[in-house]
């Protein structure tokens, strides 16, 4: 089997996840400066069978898109050309970033750790995969 790759897009940095080959196990990968991000991408499927790319879909309460919405469209579509071969599917990321802070905060994280953004997004990125990977048990 080859993995899955979820990102939680954001405007200056992107946090990134995958799962085992075997998609068993979510495991945040890295965070990256999101202008850097498609040459990082190219270069981790190269290395590494990709199955398919779950992006975190930016939803308000009302179940509208968010404001984040118009940046992660034109990404999205970049990213079905540059990898034409990997389908990209968008998955709710609704609540998130909140469940990232408080994974830090169960996991007895300092509160200097707790601020580092980067890792709010690896974490947030994990939650959307292992989030994806639950609703498709179903």
């Amino acid at each position: 089997m080859s993995r899955i790759l979820a990102i939680d897009y954001g405007k200056k940095r992107t946090g990134i996840a995958v799962t085992d080959p075997l998609q068993i196990i979510a495991t945040g990968l890295t965070t990256v400066p999101t202008v850097q991000l498609m040459d990082f991408l190219k270069k981790y499927v190269r290395q590494e069978a990709v199955e398919r790319i779950v992006v975190g879909h930016p939803k308000q309460m009302n179940n509208e898109d968010s404001e984040n919405m118009k940046r992660i469209v034109p990404f999205v579509n970049l990213l079905k050309k540059q990898l034409p071969d990997i389908p990209v599917e968008l998955f709710d990321e609704r609540f998130t970033s909140v469940l990232a802070h408080q994974a830090m905060l169960a996991g007895g994280l300092k509160k200097k750790d707790r601020q580092n953004k980067a890792l709010v997004d690896e974490i947030s990125a994990t939650i959307i995969l292992q989030s994806y990977m639950e609703a498709r048990k179903c």
